[in-house]
């Protein structure tokens, strides 16, 4: 039986999507494989663990419960298995212990834990991790960034610009944002480069509105990317991983738009974990979460020839991007040109996207990608080991003692 710790929460505006994407997770392991270790990272930075963190009804915790859970770190020593470092209160004061773990299921959303810096961690410190590596979840966390990368593999994106924090303030004066933008054409979408889940996005009408939202994306982004709102838009989203050495492509999802937004906790909260005592995590089909599952949305619509052409595209990007795990990507369209554009890459998407492989041409359940996910985390850790003494004769300048 495999020692799974499952990361989850994190110093991000999506903190809390990321708690119940964890609960979610820790359900759907099955425990007749895994001992879980749920490690919740505090919206204050702090690592804990404790039983308690599989229920729903401790978050957000109190002072007192944290007072009674064991805060934790990382082992950065690279020695023996992975291990998380603590202490244990003993009857005379207390001392040093650790909890040994093979395999950390990453389950963040948003900033410090999506965009290759947890990741960073984890590879300083030797730990078999799922997900994308550092490198392409740093680029594909930066929509800018994975914009300029799809572009040269030739798969169609929007026209965009960039408008970067003032060094001070938070405000942009219309004029100013004139000169940054040019001739581009209204009405457009603005949103964070850097966040996800919606926040931050909205619809401006022209530099005016543009410069009264800045500042509230200029509040938790340092960056805001401007794109062309896209008429009689569909937006179509995908999910692939790596099987056998193939790229293959989950379900493709239609969500239904409504004339608004779709609002953030309705994204979120409509009954994602479930009630107390019930399982998040989905075992069979049909069994799936009430959150992300009670949204109106089809999937696998009639496409026609568009569909194979996203999955084409979807798999383009992943390897690309020298995609693992299982990220979703998303794509808009003209419904009326039929036009599709490349929109944006989710390193770990809500929920794991697990509905999305439970639609599968060939299904995929909850369980089984999380299998599929830790299998593939163990063998690209055991990839990059290097020798036990990494410096090349020809690099030492150094007697060996």
């Amino acid at each position: 039986m495999k020692r799974i710790a499952v990361f989850f929460g994190g110093i991000s505006p999506e903190h809390d999507v990321s708690v119940i994407s964890g609960m979610q997770v820790m359900d759907a392991l099955d425990p007749s494989s895994y001992d879980v270790i749920p490690v919740y990272i505090a919206t204050s930075g702090q690592w804990y663990t404790d039983p308690t963190l599989r229920q729903r009804e401790t978050y957000l915790p109190s002072a007192e419960q944290f007072a009674n859970m064991r805060k934790v770190s990382l082992d950065l020593s690279r020695a023996g298995k992975p291990r998380l470092l603590t202490t244990e209160k003993k009857l005379f004061g207390s001392q040093e212990a650790s909890i040994e773990f093979d395999v950390a299921v990453l389950v963040f959303h948003g900033l410090i834990g999506e965009d290759g810096n947890i990741q960073g961690v984890f590879e300083t410190a030797n730990v078999p991790y799922t997900g994308m590596r550092t490198k392409a979840s740093a680029i594909t966390m930066d929509k800018v960034a994975t914009k300029r990368i799809i572009d040269e593999a030739g798969v169609p994106i929007l026209d965009y610009r960039v408008i970067p924090r003032p060094r001070r303030g938070l405000i942009v004066t219309p004029e100013e944002l004139q000169a940054q933008i040019g001739d581009f054409d209204f009405p457009c979408c603005v949103k964070p480069n850097h966040l996800g889940s919606s926040i931050g996005v909205a619809r401006v009408e022209n530099v005016e509105e543009l410069s009264e939202v800045l500042p509230e994306i200029f509040a938790f982004d340092d960056t805001a990317l401007l794109e062309p709102f896209v008429e009689n838009l569909v937006e179509m989203n995908v999910a692939v991983k790596r099987s056998g050495g193939d790229v293959v492509t989950s379900a493709i999802e239609r969500p239904k738009f409504s004339d608004e937004l779709l609002d953030f906790k309705d994204k979120y909260m409509s009954g994602s974990g479930g009630k107390t005592g019930q399982k998040g995590g989905a075992k069979t089909p049909g069994q799936s979460s009430e959150g992300m599952l009670s949204l109106t949305r089809e999937l696998n619509p009639e496409l026609g020839d568009k569909d194979q052409l996203i999955r084409d595209m979807a798999a383009k990007v992943f390897e690309q991007l020298d995609g693992s795990g299982a990220p979703r990507l998303d794509f808009i369209s003209n419904g009326e040109t039929g036009e599709i554009w490349f929109n944006e890459l989710n390193p770990i998407p809500g929920s794991f996207g697990f509905f999305l492989w439970e639609a599968a041409a060939k299904p995929v359940l909850f369980a089984e990608l999380l299998d599929e996910l830790i299998a593939e985390a163990i063998e690209l850790h055991a990839g990059r080991q290097l020798p036990k003494d990494p410096t090349p004769e020809a690099a030492r300048l150094f007697n060996k003692r």
